[in-house]
C-alpha cells in the first residue's frame, strides 16, 4: 500500500495521502470505467463516442459545481451548486449500468481532488459507494418524471452510504453532541444532502428547466 499512499500522523490521528503512483492509478481507473460504461451502453462506435462525450461533459460540470459551495459542513460534506444533479443525469440518459460505472468514476475523481483516507474500507464507502450510488438514477431512465425520481434515488443512495460511513468510521464525532452515533450521522449527513436535494428539486420543478433537461436527453440518446 505504501507505493500508492503515504501515512500521515497529525492531531486528528492517522490518515493517508496519495502518492504520484496512487494518483496515476486512479486516473487509469477513471478512464477504464468510462470506456467500460460506453461499451456496456452500446455496440456501435458512433453511439459509444457520443456517450463518452456526454458522460465526460456531465462529470466535468459535476466537478466544477462541486467546488461552488453554498455551505460547507465543518467535518466534511457541503451544499454545492447542483453537482449531484449532473452526475445523476448520466444514469437518466443511459440507464443503470452506465450510471453506476460513471458515478464510480466520478467518486474516484473526487478522491483525486479532495482525498481523505483513514482506511481502505472508509475510502471505498465514502468515494466508491457513496458517489457511485448516484448512478441509481438509471433505474428510472425510461419512466415519466425519470430525472426527478432518479435524482431522489441517487441522493438517497448516497445518503445511505454517507450515514454508514459516519456510523462506522466517525462515530466519535457524536461525543458531546447529545445524540447517539446513528442519530448524529443521520442528522449531520442529512443536513447538507437534504438541503442540496431540496434546492435542486425546486429548480427542476420550473417548467423551462424541466423542458431543457428533456431536450438534452434527446440529444444525448439520439
Amino acid at each position: 500500500m505504501s507505493f500508492f499512499v503515504n501515512k500521515v500522523v497529525d492531531a486528528q490521528g492517522i490518515s493517508y495521502s496519495l502518492t504520484s503512483a496512487g494518483y496515476g492509478a486512479l486516473v487509469g481507473l477513471i478512464v477504464a470505467l468510462l470506456l467500460l460504461a460506453c461499451y456496456l451502453a452500446g455496440e456501435k462506435k458512433s453511439i459509444s463516442t457520443k456517450q463518452l462525450v456526454f458522460s465526460a461533459a456531465a462529470m466535468a460540470l459535476g466537478m466544477i459545481t462541486s467546488f461552488l459551495k453554498i455551505f460547507e459542513a465543518p467535518m466534511g460534506g457541503s451544499v454545492t451548486l447542483f453537482s449531484m444533479l449532473f452526475i445523476c443525469c448520466i444514469g437518466y440518459w443511459y440507464g443503470l449500468r452506465v450510471g453506476l460505472m460513471t458515478s464510480i468514476a466520478y467518486g474516484l475523481l473526487q478522491l483525486i481532488t479532495d482525498p481523505y483516507i483513514i482506511s481502505l474500507p472508509q475510502m471505498a464507502m465514502d468515494y466508491l459507494f457513496a458517489f457511485g450510488a448516484l448512478g441509481l438514477s438509471g433505474l428510472f431512465c425510461n419512466q415519466k418524471n425519470g430525472l426527478i425520481k432518479g435524482y431522489l434515488a441517487g441522493v438517497l443512495g448516497r445518503y445511505f452510504f454517507a450515514f454508514l460511513s459516519g456510523l462506522i468510521f466517525f462515530a466519535s464525532y457524536a461525543e458531546g453532541s447529545g445524540m447517539s452515533a446513528p442519530v448524529y450521522s443521520l442528522a449531520y449527513n442529512g443536513s447538507y444532502l437534504g438541503c442540496e436535494a431540496a434546492l435542486t428539486l425546486v429548480v427542476l420543478a420550473v417548467p423551462a428547466v424541466s423542458k431543457g433537461f428533456s431536450q438534452v436527453k434527446r440529444m444525448a440518446v439520439e
